[in-house]
């Protein structure tokens, strides 16, 4: 068994096309399949479904897969290892985010690549499964997404802050008139919401159910930010997080209003794989991350006041 056949199959996983993971790996498709047969010929064993396109694994070449990726992920820490060890850190930080976290984020990059500057850091915007199932499969170091609305399997978790949220709502709008909304009153209003496959969405839901509430969004977007450019533009209102308002400030005619009755907090954190030895790059994020207060760290009182 060679090296480069576990790189070529679990970039096939990846990539469910053989022609895109041959390009990733920067060989031909020919030479991939080939790498792939010789593979199974040598453990003996179908690994891929044969079709006259990926169809996907079979069960063993989902179990030689899960090999693979330990087999390259312990591969790879040994090469960090040898480098902290000898020259300093370097590589590479893949860094999966949860879209409402992207404000804050930087706070957690700019310390490491302050000590690590040998190490290129990417950052990612992902939803809570993607997340997940990227630190899972080792093509993520680490992960910063929600800790306590949906579980975890396998993972280190580390609670960075904790996200609230604000009724955003045109300032022409019935609503504009008051202070504080509680949910259920919310639930009455024309939304607009995220898609449900981001994890947000399922929380806000959670919280509309919680008090009797199973509102229909008139609009959704996969988009933060376009939750409050379609509030500008005066026809919805939504529910946002509130450290995106006090980063980014208030979109144009729009009102924030406190949600109330009740009052909700998600924390929000690094994750990185359940596994000894962690990984350098992984375990120096962590031990350089600590816990931050969102609202004093990113806002302008000018910007926003609830």
């Amino acid at each position: 068994m060679i090296f480069k056949q576990l790189v070529y199959l679990t970039t096939l996983a990846r990539e469910r096309h053989f022609g895109r993971a041959a390009a990733a790996c920067h060989v031909s498709q020919p030479t991939l399949s080939a790498a792939i047969k010789q593979l199974e010929d040598e453990l003996g064993i179908p690994i891929v479904e044969r079709g006259h396109k990926f169809i996907g694994l079979t069960a063993e070449g989902q179990c030689v897969l899960d090999h693979a990726q330990r087999i390259l992920a312990e591969a790879a820490a040994m090469k960090q290892t040898l480098q902290e060890m000898g020259q300093g850190l370097s590589g590479r930080l893949r860094l999966g985010v949860i879209p409402t976290a992207l404000p804050v984020v930087a706070h957690i990059t700019a310390p490491f690549y302050a000590r690590f500057p040998q190490v290129i850091v990417t950052v990612m915007s992902l939803n809570s499964e993607e997340i997940n199932r990227g630190v899972e499969s080792f093509d993520l170091d680490a992960g910063l997404t929600y800790l306590d609305n949906e579980p975890l399997s396998q993972v280190q978790a580390k609670p960075i802050y904790d996200e609230d949220y604000v009724f955003l709502t045109p300032v022409d709008s019935p609503y504009a008139r008051l202070e504080e909304i509680g949910w259920a009153e919310a639930a009455e209003a024309h939304l607009c919401l995220l898609t449900p496959d981001m994890q947000n969405r399922r929380i806000i839901d959670g919280i509309f159910r919680s008090v009797g509430k199973q509102p229909v969004p008139a609009m959704e977007t996969n988009s933060i930010f376009n939750l409050c450019s379609h509030t500008s533009a005066g026809h919805w209102s939504s529910i946002v997080p509130r450290p995106l308002l006090e980063f980014f400030g208030l979109p144009q005619k729009t009102k924030p209003l406190r949600l109330v009755h009740p009052d909700v907090r998600k924390s929000v954190g690094l994750i990185i794989a359940n596994r000894q030895p962690v990984s350098p790059i992984a375990r120096n994020l962590v031990a350089l991350s600590q816990p931050l207060d969102v609202h004093k760290l990113i806002v302008p009182p000018e910007r926003l006041t609830l």
